[in-house]
């Protein structure tokens, strides 16, 4: 699928869609499962799925990790902010945001501020993200999210750190909260779709 191209055509509300929605993102550590369970959201309620480094790299014509190593950080949480901004634009999606992406003002500022959207951490103790990344890692038909290697294997105590600071902000940043410790991915998915059917419209 081109997901720069990719548009929705539903007009009248799916079935397991809140009505007054029009976007849900995904945010969380590296392992907390956003595409997983992003892929089968979208999939049970008929929407779009789009990652948001994948759409950073269909913009630039190049991966995350030649970005950073080219361009720097700073170069890449700007054009972070701007596929973010665009990808905010489209109906019916379902958005799993980098590891990253909230802890950037402006880009918390846009998910809090635009209308139908709602917010859901994946949530898990940093031991059993870490042991995700490690079987990941070890599944021959396992592809890292944008062709990159998992960073949280090569320091994990530099990993725990910057989890330890994310953390809080996925948490400010969210209408939702699922704790994923124990729970598959059909069984993450069902979890989000009662909480979003069991909580009134925020704004």
């Amino acid at each position: 699928m081109n997901v720069q191209n990719a548009e929705l055509t539903h007009t009248h509300p799916v079935p397991n869609a809140p009505a007054h929605l029009r976007r849900l993102v995904l945010t969380g550590f590296m392992g907390a499962g956003k595409t997983t369970v992003g892929r089968l959201l979208a999939t049970r309620i008929g929407w779009n799925f789009l990652d948001l480094d994948t759409y950073i790299e269909s913009r630039t014509g190049l991966s995350v990790a030649a970005i950073f190593a080219v361009h720097g950080e700073t170069c890449f949480r700007q054009l972070e902010s701007e596929a973010l901004a665009s990808a905010l634009g489209r109906r019916h999606i379902v958005l799993a945001l980098g590891g990253g992406t909230p802890e950037v003002l402006t880009n918390r500022l846009l998910l809090d501020q635009t209308p139908a959207t709602e917010t859901i951490f994946l949530d898990a103790p940093f031991p059993v993200l870490l042991n995700r990344c490690m079987l990941q890692a070890v599944n021959p038909s396992y592809t890292a999210p944008a062709g990159q290697a998992r960073p949280v294997l090569a320091d994990p105590a530099a990993a725990e750190a910057r989890f330890l600071v994310r953390q809080p902000l996925y948490r400010r940043l969210s209408q939702h909260t699922i704790d994923t410790a124990s729970l598959t991915t059909e069984e993450t998915v069902a979890t989000i779709l009662t909480h979003l059917n069991a909580t009134p419209p925020h704004r």
